[in-house]
């Protein structure tokens, strides 16, 4: 009996899927111009254009699927800016918005492992498009869009200039460049073979020392996402440099596969994750820049986070996981600085988007003005607010949909009063459930939208209790 796939459903960033099983040119052919379709549909108004941007990361065959969304989108009467290489997803963002197109298509699959592939649709003002958009995609794949009596056309772009351009303008380049240049700071780069790949090179120059630069779509083995467990050369990286090395400051910088997340480790080979670096650049961009506005959060983001934000009198708004709803909010009102726990910061200076390289940028930057090294600023904004915590997250596979859906009623019908000895004081539910301990430790619980996962989340005093507490909740899951 032949294999029948799984429906088009878009999750928290794009469609996604195994290459040759989900994820192949028959269907991105059907999802592509009903994407630009779309597009159409809720940007034209604003934008009057008929003009896509069309671009992809370093995966399998990422060109030649991007080359199939291009004709696609063509035939069906729309103009396509195909870009020429590949890039970061953020850079086809900011190209939407600066070249008044009606969005971007991209073919990415972001932090997945190598056997997959997807799409992610971008809005015109160079954001992720909201929730509605891509249930009108999923809603008119039924019927699909009919070919144009004119097709459109296709032209090439160089997606790079413009928007290293615009990164450029939002950091002082120079103090970063001479502090590299007079071995004040040693940058290392993990680009974990995807789209940032001279990214950081382009912008500071030829001292930057990259490592897994080369294109390898199985991704070393792994994943391009930048979480400890695939970072074990980085770590030996810097751990010998500063045995060897008598430079001031040492900074990793880590990015995902289309370079829209980020994640650091200091000068002693530790990980800091975006629930760390956001903290860091709240500080850094209000006491040195004197940014304003809110800062937006999503609920599994750290309590540090608005413990900063009130030390320089800043508003904390707090979302679901995704940065489609950061980016809504972004789009409503002022806001300094927008991030997840997963390492997407955006930030309202420039587009609502998740941008690794300004974020890079903003980092390398508080690190050379203040003089501190990353782990050293972390240990200051602990002491400023009387706060220290851990945080860990595991990601639970389940053994189907039916088990998720048996889990998730048991939390409706029986919610937890104690979690690993300790009582629940609060539960919240804007995204899954966040019990509040009685130590002011979390767990939050949260379920996959498109595959049998769950995911869990925890913070606390120590790593210990973090530990602790996530076995417990996956000892509770398993049982149940």
């Amino acid at each position: 009996m032949p294999v029948v796939a799984n429906p088009i459903k878009f999750g928290t960033d794009g469609w996604r899927g195994v290459i040759g099983d989900d994820f192949t040119f028959e269907r991105l052919a059907l999802v592509a111009p009903v994407a630009a379709q779309v597009l159409h549909n809720t940007y034209f108004p604003t934008v009057g254009s008929r003009t896509i941007i069309v671009g992809y990361d370093r995966r399998f065959m990422a060109e030649e699927f991007a080359r199939v969304v291009a004709d696609a989108v063509t035939a069906v009467g729309f103009d396509v800016l195909f870009s020429e290489t590949f890039a970061p997803t953020p850079a086809y963002s900011w190209a939407a918005k600066e070249l008044n197109a009606l969005g971007a298509l991209v073919i990415t699959a972001s932090h997945n492992p190598g056997s997959y592939l997807g799409l992610k649709v971008k809005s015109a003002f160079g954001g992720s498009v909201p929730p509605e958009v891509t249930k009108e995609i999923e809603t008119l794949l039924a019927t699909g869009v009919a070919p144009a009596p004119t097709p459109g056309k296709v032209e090439k772009f160089d997606p790079w200039p413009s928007y290293c351009r615009a990164l450029e303008g939002k950091v002082d380049i120079s103090k970063i460049q001479q502090a590299i240049a007079s071995g004040r700071l040693t940058l290392f780069v993990d680009v974990m073979h995807g789209a940032a790949a001279s990214g950081l090179g382009r912008l500071l120059g030829e001292q930057v020392k990259e490592i897994n630069s080369d294109r390898d779509p199985l991704f070393g083995g792994g994943a391009p996402e930048p979480l400890p467990k695939y970072l074990s050369q980085l770590f030996a990286v810097i751990k010998n440099h500063r045995q060897t090395s008598q430079s001031d400051l040492t900074v990793g910088l880590v990015f995902d596969g289309d370079c829209d997340r980020i994640a650091a480790v200091d000068q002693d080979a530790n990980f800091l994750s975006s629930q760390i670096l956001i903290p860091i650049l709240i500080d850094h961009l209000t006491r040195r820049r004197n940014f304003q506005g809110e800062i937006v959060k999503t609920v599994s983001g750290s309590d540090l986070i608005p413990l900063v934000a009130a030390l320089h009198h800043l508003a904390v708004h707090e979302t679901a996981v995704g940065y489609k709803y950061i980016a809504d909010r972004m789009l409503a009102t002022e806001v300094l600085l927008g991030g997840e726990e997963s390492g997407g910061i955006g930030y309202g200076s420039h587009i609502p988007e998740r941008d690794a390289l300004l974020s890079a940028l903003y980092v390398l930057e508080a690190i050379v003005e203040s003089g501190l090294d990353l782990g050293d600023y972390y240990r200051y904004l602990q002491q400023q607010t009387n706060f220290i915590s851990s945080y860990d997250r595991i990601d639970l596979p389940l053994a189907s949909m039916e088990v998720r859906g048996k889990l998730l009623a048991q939390l409706q019908s029986q919610p937890l009063q104690e979690i690993a000895g300790k009582a629940v004081i609060d539960c919240q539910t804007i995204d899954g459930y966040k019990f509040r301990l009685a130590d002011q430790s979390w767990l939050m619980i949260r379920f996959s939208g498109t595959e049998p996962v769950l995911r869990l989340y925890c913070e606390a005093p120590t790593i210990e209790q973090v530990h602790e507490t996530l076995a417990w909740a996956k000892t509770w899951a398993e049982a149940n």
